[in-house]
């Protein structure tokens, strides 16, 4: 099935038929909310790392201001903790109205962190127009529960992400394709593998691909971290890190700062491997010059992580009805197609294809596969995060262990 229904229910005016009354009341209050947001300034903390990314995030502000008056500003971030931190600072210090940050990109521990520490607004996303009307909460699990922490819609979803690997097919033929293949090519190949250092996003979430696939116990995996005997579920990670560092890029004593400092090693030819949670990363670099065109992307065989992101609305917004109306836009039709166009970002969309008109559909039927891009089918299994609390207990536990 493809992931992308729209509402179509007895909501619909025909000949001499009405809206019934609660309908009538929500697109009441829709208007009020859409009004409401007409000039009104969105501060959106986003992280700002990937250019193409930047210039989607510059697009969806063009069109907020072209279609509602909104003056959307992306503040960049390079840790969206970072963004957490300030809401929960001035919580502490009563400013509890007029915030410095209306919308954030946001999920996994940050998003459980601002929830149990009573940081945002809502719930909200349910009731947004294009979410009752596009998303199916019930055709993936990462749409209700973010990193095992119930949304509850106090976030909404905007897009889907996955691990893919990448590789010069013009220098090698046969990737490895699990994590036992992985270090056997290092121990054949040394020098030639890497992975960013956590607690770098993705170098975190190399350690959970690692740990998913090695650990018996993977049950434990969607349990609190303080409810199971971590050193027993993690030892054979740490078993196999211990063996890849010996023979990693660098002799394990340096690691990648990022998956775009991955692509320029791939590009030098300096590693042999490299890895995103952006499945349309290669395309995107193929066509911006900074990769070879003989690159392409693959997953494990038995699957990769993914998740869903979301953007969430900080209780002490000033521009509440703003932030709304841009998380509106952000489950239209246009703007998740856009999105999911290879050379803009590729990002997977959240909404239910079966839900789309059929001009909507051909909005996603038309977009370019993108030459180093994987298809739905192509992606395969997608493996489930670990609990939220497993990232801070992970990144501890390998900075004690191989932080210089």
């Amino acid at each position: 099935m493809k992931t992308f229904n729209t509402l179509n229910s007895i909501c619909l005016i025909t000949l001499g038929m009405s809206l019934p009354l609660y309908t009538q009341a929500a697109n009441q209050d829709w208007t009020d909310t859409v009004n409401a947001a007409n000039g009104q300034t969105v501060y959106w903390n986003a992280w700002g790392g990937a250019d193409n990314i930047n210039g989607y995030i510059q697009w969806v502000a063009d069109q907020v201001e072209a279609k509602y008056n909104i003056d959307l500003e992306h503040v960049k971030l390079t840790d969206t903790a970072d963004a957490v931190n300030r809401v929960l600072a001035e919580k502490t210090a009563g400013k509890s109205s007029d915030g410095s940050i209306d919308l954030i990109w946001i999920n996994g521990e940050n998003f459980r962190a601002m929830k149990d520490n009573g940081l945002l607004y809502g719930p909200f996303a349910n009731d947004l127009p294009n979410y009752k009307a596009y998303v199916n909460p019930e055709a993936r699990q990462s749409l209700t529960q973010d990193f095992g922490t119930a949304v509850d819609g106090m976030e909404s979803p905007w897009g889907m992400a996955q691990v893919i690997f990448m590789y010069d097919t013009a220098q090698l033929s046969q990737p490895p394709k699990s994590m036992g293949q992985l270090l056997a090519y290092a121990k054949a190949h040394p020098g030639r593998i890497s992975y960013p250092e956590p607690p770098q996003f993705l170098g975190s979430t190399f350690l959970k691909q690692a740990l998913h696939e090695l650990t018996p116990h993977k049950a434990a995996l969607l349990q609190p971290v303080n409810t199971i005997d971590f050193d027993k579920v993690t030892q054979p990670l740490w078993d196999y890190l211990d063996q890849l560092h010996d023979v990693a890029w660098r002799s394990g004593e340096v690691f990648p700062s990022s998956a775009e400092e991955m692509m320029r090693l791939l590009d030098d030819g300096e590693i042999d491997v490299a890895l995103s949670f952006d499945v349309s990363a290669a395309t995107v670099q193929i066509d911006q010059g900074n990769l070879p065109e003989t690159v392409r992307s693959y997953v494990f065989t038995h699957g990769t992580i993914g998740n869903t992101h979301f953007v969430a609305i900080p209780y002490n917004s000033g521009a509440t009805e703003g932030a709304q109306v841009v998380a509106n836009f952000l489950l239209s039709p246009e703007a998740q197609a856009y999105k999911q166009n290879p050379t803009v970002w590729g990002d997977l969309s959240v909404l239910d294809y079966n839900k789309l008109s059929n001009d909507q559909q051909q909005l996603f039927d038309q977009l370019p596969s993108g030459i180093a891009t994987l298809s739905i089918e192509e992606l395969g299994t997608t493996l489930p995060e670990p609990h939220s609390s497993w990232m801070e207990a992970l990144e501890k536990e390998w900075r004690s262990r191989y932080a210089n």
